[in-house]
């Protein structure tokens, strides 16, 4: 296997999502925008009726991605770059895991490059990287127009899987040779992030699954459980069902 010294001082790559907080950003963003603005639940009306399309594999994931964001639909780009900013004051801050968060400075700290490499929409993520100190930051390119559409436009993939790999190689920020990346460190709790936990030489799981936690045992990587403001799996889901809706309130 080949290492890469791309960088010698290496790298920790995050991803966001149930990683660095307990959350489905995207879902916790809306509970705050639906918070603000109750009427935009109207959208629930034509994004359940688009659930039976998903299951039927008509709509993708990348789809599914826009026709979630038309609870935006109409707000005018001043009031959502308002909204990002005080969402990340407020309830993304008293979100984050704090261990998770410390080991963000512990890598700043010892001199790595930080990549934040989520399938989240980029909109939020420029905030979100700025605030926890990140050098780089990847994500889904939604285009932000100056008054929301119905079906925001997704520009590229959804970035997941391999496709946060694939990323970082055209940026230019790691290698596009090496297997592995010397000295550095990845973090994730989904098992769609293997490839980004097997690029590096260090790989941690937060709160991983039956399947995540069984490819981390043959790699040796290791799991951190910070603790969350629910139980298990099912708990996180009904926290995002919640939050969809805007009735979540954080603990």
């Amino acid at each position: 296997m080949r290492l890469s010294s791309f960088m010698p001082r290496g790298y920790a790559l995050f991803d966001l999502d149930h990683t660095i907080l307990p959350f489905d950003t995207q879902a916790l963003f809306c509970n705050y925008v639906l918070q603000q603005e109750g009427w935009r639940r109207i959208y629930l009306a034509w994004f359940l009726l688009s659930l039976p399309l998903a299951a039927l594999k008509i709509f993708n994931l990348r789809m599914m991605k826009r026709v979630f964001m038309s609870y935006l639909v109409g707000m005018e780009k001043e009031t959502l770059e308002r909204y990002v900013k005080e969402f990340l004051e407020t309830d993304f801050d008293q979100a984050l895991y704090p261990e998770v968060v410390a080991e963000v400075e512990r890598h700043r700290e010892e001199g790595r490059t930080l990549i934040l490499n989520s399938a989240s929409p980029d909109f939020y993520l420029a905030g979100i990287s700025k605030k926890l100190g990140f050098d780089h930051y990847i994500g889904t390119e939604m285009t932000v127009e100056d008054t929301m559409p119905i079906l925001p436009r997704i520009l590229g993939p959804n970035n997941k899987c391999e496709a946060k790999i694939k990323a970082m190689r055209e940026r230019e920020l790691i290698s596009c040779e090496a297997e592995m990346l010397a000295n550095t460190w990845a973090y994730s709790d989904s098992s769609a992030d293997m490839p980004l936990l097997s690029i590096a030489e260090s790989g941690v799981m937060i709160h991983p699954g039956n399947r995540l936690a069984e490819e981390g045992l043959k790699q040796g990587w290791r799991t951190m459980t910070p603790k969350r403001p629910y139980n298990g799996k099912w708990g996180g889901r009904w926290a995002s069902v919640f939050q969809a809706m805007g009735f979540y309130r954080l603990k």
